[in-house]
């Protein structure tokens, strides 16, 4: 059994939030259905990273699997008759339109939820469906730089720079999903649906914790710190020999014995460095003692006597040592997939393991309208109508993906 099976989400989203959302639900057993645009689908289909051999973007196989495709012409009146009959057979459907598009089209909150009053419609958005930004398109890049990110990202005095990973997207993912959730606990008790809203902005200003902190308490507005921290030292990559390496001993009893590691029990007894605060006042006079020593020794030197005494520390790895490490295999990170057009392909694992009823890989991302004509038939669409709507371009696909 998987948590989420008894649940049927419909993703008419594109790119990497929503997406990212439905998958997670689709992860732990809910039957996803993605409904893209005939044609094209899913803009990653084709327009994010390079075309593979097979037609299409790997992108698109990041955050789509174990779902099915339908391939539905919206704008046309039947093919919003087909989204209203599957609607009334779901709990939740996750959409990214730009606020009032869907409900042009018909398929808004208040269209599906006069079909199905239990239907927990999800909207992810640049900047949430209420404001004065909310007609606004919104990019993971446009978030970042308007919520704060990248104004606290990389080295003083250095040009703006985004965090490496679209925070903002993933963000809005998870927060949507958290939603939805939170909705359907709701239903329980009420038995109706509701709107879910959220937004790359706000999955953005979600972050900002401590930022927010030093601003409101302290009255200083944040600045880049490269990989320091700003409310605790000595906390970021330290220089050895041959690269650098992470550090977290901002405790005073880990400093203690980061000191003892470096050869220098002394600087616990220093004035500038005995207290955290001391430490962070002091982090630049810090991080020079520390990389005075630390740089005369490769970094597994030190990151194998730091793990002896028990000090946080890690290596700072590229992509290709961190999905090949040893932990993140042994934690399942990376799994694989058969796919009808790409074969045997890689995909990042399920980062939540429940005991009792874990989340699985299914089935690989689906071709475009693969599932079409499978899932018209649940809906109760005989074979002589799903012609007839595939003869005048209302849906497209068959069991063979065409």
């Amino acid at each position: 059994m998987q948590s989420l099976e008894h649940l049927r989400v419909i993703d008419m989203s594109q790119v990497m939030a929503g997406p990212f959302c439905a998958m997670l639900l689709a992860d732990h057993g809910a039957d996803v259905v993605k409904v893209e645009p005939m044609g094209v689908g899913d803009a990653t289909r084709r327009s994010l990273g390079t075309v593979q051999p097979w037609g299409e973007s790997a992108a698109f196989l990041a955050v789509n699997r174990n779902k099915r495709s339908i391939a539905l012409d919206l704008k046309a009146v039947a093919g919003r008759e087909v989204l209203h009959r599957l609607a009334g057979s779901a709990d939740v459907l996750v959409e990214s339109y730009r606020p009032g598009t869907a409900a042009r089209l018909g398929v808004g909150f208040d269209d599906l939820a006069a079909i199905n009053p239990r239907l927990v419609y999800a909207s992810i958005s640049g900047f949430g469906a209420t404001g004065p930004y909310a007609e606004r398109g919104g990019y993971d890049i446009i978030t970042q730089g308007m919520s704060g990110i990248m104004s606290v990202t990389g080295h003083p005095g250095d040009a703006p720079a985004k965090a490496g990973v679209p925070l903002t997207d993933v963000g809005a993912g998870m927060l949507c999903a958290f939603g939805i959730l939170a909705a359907l606990a709701a239903r329980e008790r009420t038995g109706a649906g509701q709107l879910v809203d959220t937004s790359l902005y706000e999955a953005g200003l979600s972050y900002a914790g401590w930022e927010s902190t030093e601003l409101w308490a302290e009255g200083e507005t944040p600045g880049p710190l490269g990989s320091a921290h700003r409310m605790s030292a000595p906390y970021q990559a330290i220089k050895a020999a041959d690269g650098y390496f992470t550090l977290g001993a901002f405790e005073d009893r880990l400093w203690q014995e980061a000191a003892a590691v470096f050869g220098r029990p002394e600087w616990t007894d220093d004035p500038r460095f005995t207290t955290g605060p001391d430490r962070v006042a002091n982090r630049g006079e810090l991080i020079a003692e520390i990389e005075a020593v630390s740089a005369t020794k490769p970094a597994a030197f030190w990151l194998e006597r730091l793990h002896v005494a028990g000090v946080p520390a890690g290596p700072v790895s590229s992509y290709a040592e961190a999905l090949s490490d040893e932990h993140t295999l042994a934690r399942e990170m990376v799994v694989e997939a058969e796919h009808a057009d790409a074969g045997r392909v890689k995909m990042l694992g399920i980062p939540v393991k429940l005991s009792a009823t874990p989340g699985a890989v299914r089935r690989a991302p689906p071709r475009l309208g693969e599932h079409t004509d499978e899932i018209m038939g649940e809906l109760g669409y005989r074979d002589e109508e799903i012609a007839g709507l595939r003869a005048r371009d209302v849906i497209a696909g068959s069991p063979n993906g065409a």
